[in-house]
């Protein structure tokens, strides 16, 4: 019976490795890769505040290239059907995001799946860059260490339950889906604002 401590030994003999896959991880994704290094922080494996520093610099790497990359499409497909359809998509998640881009860049950030549009839009509407970057780098200061942390709790309430491998990794995958519906209801309950909100105006 193999028990966490296989992983651990794992993840401690590539750290280089592991680190690096935080770095990338993070510029491509971001919730889960913060969960499963906070797990992975949690076992010994990583250091908490090191895997932290690359959470945070890979945040902001992913800051920079989302809103260059929202520049270069507004060069190339600005005015575009395609583009079009875009809008109307963030306008009906961020039904504000022209008169307060700072909030809707900003709550962006703690709606799964939401953030990358939103940065990529951001630069495409050639949003004023330190409003954005204020915006960016205030949400990922909380975002980061909050969800580093869950990933901490969730490996330290999975391993009193069992430190066998697999029985860790079905209450850990138990807890992330909790985690995705609690986040995907959030953003329900937000965008219901939005409406309720606009509609007041």
């Amino acid at each position: 019976m193999h028990t966490v401590n296989l992983l651990t030994n794992l993840v401690q003999h590539h750290q280089v490795l592991v680190y690096f896959l935080i770095f990338v991880g993070l510029v491509f994704e971001g919730e889960f890769i913060l969960i499963t290094t906070g797990i992975l922080a949690h076992l010994g494996a990583l250091n908490f505040w090191f895997a932290l520093i690359f959470i945070l610099v890979g945040g902001i790497c992913k800051t920079f290239l989302g809103y260059s990359i929202g520049r270069l499409i507004h060069k190339k497909l600005n005015g575009t059907n395609f583009m079009k359809y875009i809008e109307k998509k963030v306008f009906i998640v961020m039904p504000r995001f022209n008169h307060k881009p700072f909030w809707s860049i900003f709550i962006s950030k703690f709606i799964m799946g939401a953030n990358h549009v939103v940065i990529i839009f951001a630069g495409y509407m050639k949003i004023d860059y330190k409003k954005y970057l204020k915006a960016e780098f205030s949400s990922t200061a909380i975002w980061a260490p909050l969800l580093l942390s869950v990933g901490y709790f969730f490996g330290y309430t999975a391993l009193h339950v069992s430190k066998e491998i697999w029985r860790f990794s079905l209450i850990v995958l138990i807890l992330i889906i909790g985690f995705i519906i609690l986040d995907k209801f959030i953003g329900w309950l937000y965008e219901i604002f939005e409406e309720f909100y606009d509609d007041e105006e």
